[in-house]
């Protein structure tokens, strides 16, 4: 794809894979509907790019903000790319999560790029060529404790891009699924770091991850997984999951000790 000649739905535009994004598009001469609740983190981009980028806020999770945001991507003349990278994150074990926290993650994760790329592909259709790209996560082929809830719904997004592919391939519409190791952005809680710097993780920085994936969109490419050695433990994973098992096991003490100090975040005033 051009992304000179891109016109983008964005998801998830003030966040910071989103917002890296949104920022790389532009500068690439893309016309791009930034989708986010909140304008301050755009503001410097809207004013860089006025007649490039447009921002819309809207929660994803209801029907009516996804119609605004198919209204808007009709007035700029239709679509050719929507990337679903909204997304929200939450490290804990299972019994420590409230039904609401898992319920947000399933309906923003999930439901919510389902729904509006359902609403957003008779518009891509139209198009000499287009692409659907959802920002999965490593996470949603390695099954990792303390994250169970946010692995679900990763697993369920790399499930539905692969399926959608498959239903689109007699289309003009390709999907490109994203798998990004650990970021750095504000979905990271201090627990959710301190378990990083613990085990020596590799973290990215946003505009890396948006590089890659701006690449991956001009490339035609339908996979992109980042980071070693996060794409070899991906593979291990498939093929020997009990050897995969029995290292995290090992992890197990730190993962419970460092979620108790996410359960004394929360119950902060």
């Amino acid at each position: 794809m051009r992304l000179s000649e891109a016109r983008v739905v964005l998801t998830g535009a003030s966040g910071g894979i989103g917002l890296a994004i949104a920022a790389q598009l532009c500068a690439s001469g893309a016309q791009v509907l930034a989708v986010a609740r909140h304008r301050e983190p755009l503001a410097s981009l809207l004013e860089r790019y006025p007649l490039q980028l447009t921002w819309i806020t809207a929660d994803l999770t209801f029907l009516a903000d996804r119609r605004k945001v198919q209204a808007a991507a009709q007035e700029m003349g239709g679509i050719n790319l929507l990337i679903n990278a909204a997304g929200v994150n939450h490290f804990a074990m299972l019994e420590q999560l409230d039904d609401s926290d898992i319920h947000a993650m399933l309906v923003v994760n999930i439901s919510a790029p389902i729904c509006l790329t359902k609403l957003l592909l008779p518009l891509l259709k139209q198009a000499t060529s287009a692409m659907v790209v959802n920002v999965g996560s490593t996470y949603g082929s390695i099954g990792y404790p303390g994250y169970a809830s946010y692995c679900a719904t990763k697993f369920a997004l790399r499930g539905f891009s692969e399926a959608l592919r498959r239903e689109l391939a007699d289309t003009r519409v390709a999907v490109l699924y994203v798998a990004p190791r650990a970021t750095r952005t504000s979905m990271n809680s201090p627990a959710a770091q301190a378990l990083n710097d613990a085990l020596k993780a590799n973290v990215d920085d946003p505009k890396k991850v948006a590089s890659a994936v701006i690449h991956a969109i001009a490339g035609d490419r339908r996979d992109l997984y980042l980071g070693w050695p996060e794409r070899f433990f991906v593979r291990l994973n498939s093929l020997l999951p009990n050897l995969v098992d029995r290292g995290l096991r090992k992890q197990l003490p730190l993962i419970r000790r460092l979620s108790q100090k996410t359960e004394n975040e929360n119950l902060k005033p």
